[in-house]
């Protein structure tokens, strides 16, 4: 695995999360300054979370600023297409938003599953599956359930679909696989999955079993 495959899986993951996080603050009615914020903290959550876990003080997104960067360049794009569009309606807005909402956090969520792995091998502690897992899993929703929590909504991984368990299984593959196929295809076959999983969960309409009182 090359630190280029990695730096790739990184910006897909950034610019997919800022954009989920934008389409969030736009159906909760939040002007630009809220928007900014919301992607940003989406888009960085998660690796903020993982990188305390592991000991990397202060976290990736304070020594390389890059990812703050591509994240505020993508919320102000993605609000600059909307706010000059006259054509979409209220109702186009809430549309679309929940389209690419579901797309760009899956996206983002395999991207950053894979992303966390990867972190945690590097840690030296490629032994440890439980810790490889779980680095990946908090990574993958950790930004979200702050975006979730700042927009005053239930998170997402608790109510819709199969959102954490793809994080978890795409996680578990990658830690297997790791050693066994190597990392680029271990990377691969959990990026794959993780958005496989997810896309069969909402055409199928998976969700884990509730309680609901009458």
């Amino acid at each position: 695995m090359t630190p280029s495959f990695i730096f790739y899986m990184d910006i897909i993951g950034t610019v997919a999360f800022a954009i989920s996080g934008v389409m969030v603050a736009v159906r909760k009615d939040m002007d630009a300054f809220g928007i900014i914020i919301l992607a940003l903290v989406t888009a960085t959550g998660g690796g903020v979370l993982r990188d305390i876990l592991i000991g990397q003080i202060p976290p990736v997104m304070f020594r390389n600023p890059v990812y703050v960067i591509i994240s505020v360049v993508t919320a102000c794009v993605a609000f600059l297409i909307l706010y000059f569009n006259k054509g979409i309606s209220k109702k186009n807005i809430a549309s679309i938003t929940d389209k690419l909402l579901f797309w760009f956090d899956t996206l983002g969520l395999a991207a950053f599953t894979v992303d966390g792995v990867s972190a945690g091998m590097q840690t030296g502690s490629s032994r440890s599956l439980f810790l490889v897992v779980f680095l990946g899993t908090i990574t993958g929703v950790g930004g979200g359930i702050i975006r979730d929590i700042l927009a005053t909504e239930m998170p997402y991984i608790f109510v819709r679909h199969i959102y954490a368990i793809a994080s978890i299984i795409g996680a578990l593959l990658t830690g297997i696989l790791w050693p066994v196929a190597g990392q680029n295809h271990a990377i691969l076959a959990g990026f794959l999955v993780t958005i496989l999983i997810r896309a069969l969960a909402a055409h199928y309409k998976w969700n884990l079993p509730h309680i609901r009182k009458h």
